[in-house]
């Protein structure tokens, strides 16, 4: 039982003494669930899952379904991780969906990484920007297969229009976690800074996210 524990190896503890990067994995979602089962304390729980998932993305990426056949794991712990995905991702997004301008491609990165890691399969999205390079909106707008996207110009063009965009930042995930661009990447890449470039719409990015790892096209001089 924690109750049970020395103070010093609780985790609740531990993180107000220590501060949360003291804490392992296991601790932290402990902490989430508060309590574990029947015949498994919570820290066990934690361990047993992340084991079962064999990572944090896997676990968070996991459906109801999958993450409820675990023992010890309801649905009640499955909402609590949600809530938790939920609250991680707004707090990125919070800057951007406040219009204003973006501050570093780290920031950029960090807002992508939140919105599309995740994603089971390819997900073309687009960060709309005014002429301050401030966020109008960010819509996800083509889904493809755990391969490839299909993506057309064309719809671009028009959203960019609609909403009176200057500037965009393209970005697309890899849910094989090969972060590099593949040739059919770099080709829709030249198709979309032709096609904004006739209604002189800048295409000031090209960000792929492969789990915790960006691409950045304009860093490596590829736009």
């Amino acid at each position: 039982m924690i109750k049970e524990m020395p103070n010093a190896e609780r985790p609740r503890e531990k993180l107000l003494t220590l501060g949360p990067q003291a804490l392992t994995n296991s601790e932290l979602l402990a902490l989430v669930f508060q309590t574990g089962s029947r015949t498994t304390n919570v820290l066990a729980l934690a361990h047993n899952l992340l084991k079962q998932f064999g990572n944090l993305q896997a676990l968070f990426a996991a459906d109801a379904i999958q993450f409820c056949q675990s023992p010890g794991a309801g649905i009640a712990k499955y909402a609590q991780l949600q809530a938790c995905l939920i609250l991680t991702q707004r707090l990125l997004q919070e800057p951007l969906s406040q219009r204003q301008a973006l501050q570093s491609s780290t920031q950029t990165k960090h807002f992508l990484i939140g919105a599309l890691k995740l994603e089971p399969h390819e997900v073309f999205a687009v960060l709309f920007l005014d002429n301050q390079h401030r966020v109008i909106s960010f819509k996800k707008l083509f889904y493809g297969t755990i391969d490839a996207a299909t993506v057309y110009p064309r719809v671009i063009v028009e959203q960019a229009l609609q909403l009176g965009s200057c500037a965009v930042i393209l970005s697309h995930n890899h849910p094989s976690g090969i972060v590099k661009p593949s040739l059919a990447d770099k080709q829709i890449t030249k198709r979309l800074i032709q096609a904004l470039g006739l209604i002189d719409v800048r295409v000031l990015d090209h960000i792929i996210v492969a789990g915790h790892l960006t691409y950045s096209f304009a860093e490596c001089g590829d736009l």
